[in-house]
């Protein structure tokens, strides 16, 4: 019985994951009001001002954290690369790894 009960779990655990993973974005490619589409510059300064932007959606229903009027996969890609870059990355961990190491 002990042997099935993980597996069950996993199994389990899985399945909630994936029914909360997003689905397709249904205005992907059409204008908003203004006649414009978000692309990857767009999604670049959403991105670096994400957490500003939290922030503020938190108390009002007129700012959202990310355009769903967008092109796609650019502006996606413009909105990671614009996270990183003011969370950092990656390179800020690594970076203070090196110096307290003696070689």
């Amino acid at each position: 019985m002990k042997r099935l009960l993980i597996p069950a779990i996993a199994g389990f655990a899985l399945v909630a994951a994936a029914a909360c993973a997003p689905g397709p974005n249904p205005v992907a490619d059409t204008m908003e009001g203004g006649g414009d589409v978000a692309g990857f510059w767009h999604g670049l300064w959403h991105g670096f001002i994400v957490l500003f932007t939290f922030i503020v959606s938190l108390f009002t229903d007129s700012v959202r954290v990310y355009e769903v009027h967008n092109n796609g996969n650019w502006y996606n890609f413009g909105f990671l690369l614009g996270v990183m870059i003011f969370f950092g990355g990656g390179g800020n961990g690594a970076c203070r790894g090196k110096r307290g190491r003696r070689g």
